[in-house]
């Protein structure tokens, strides 16, 4: 299968978290959040500012072996969402749910939240409650937190 490659800006993702908490608003307000860690960090404090929601808690899952995080494995929680008991009142928060496989471990911790993510995956969709923009399951999404600005050259200056 072809990889598409799709890449957020810091702009753009800042734009889709304040999307995201808009429609978030009526169903709180919230006890507090949880963001899936790591991705889930930043969208979860920009929410947590637009909600005015103070109780910010994470949830560590690793779900990817290998350096390149090409490889997927069983997701495992290293470190639990204590303060959000059952999650009952509490929001979770993620980047992206891909197959789903995460969001399934996270909601079974806590089964009473209200899962919301900035990017959903065909296969992961069922798993989460409300999302932003869905992207197709062959698309890599480059969030900015995983690239860098380099100089490019201008044309002209570049051999024929």
């Amino acid at each position: 299968m072809a990889i598409n490659y799709a890449t957020v800006t810091w702009d753009q993702l800042h734009r889709d978290a304040r999307t995201l908490a808009a429609a978030l608003m009526p169903r709180g307000p919230f006890k507090g959040i949880v963001a899936v860690t790591r991705g889930g960090l930043i969208p979860a404090a920009i929410i947590a500012r637009e909600l005015d929601c103070r109780l910010v808690e994470s949830i560590s899952v690793i779900s990817y072996a290998g350096e390149s995080n090409d490889e997927q494995s069983e997701p495992v929680i290293v470190k639990p969402a204590v303060a959000a008991d059952d999650g009952e009142g509490f929001l979770i928060v993620d980047d992206l749910v891909d197959s789903g496989e995460t969001a399934k471990v996270v909601r079974e911790a806590l089964p009473k939240a209200h899962f919301a993510c900035l990017y959903a995956k065909p296969a992961g969709r069922a798993h989460t409650d409300q999302y932003v923009m869905e992207v197709s399951q062959d698309t890599w999404v480059l969030f900015p937190w995983d690239t860098a600005p380099l100089f490019v050259p201008p044309l002209a200056r570049k051999a024929p």
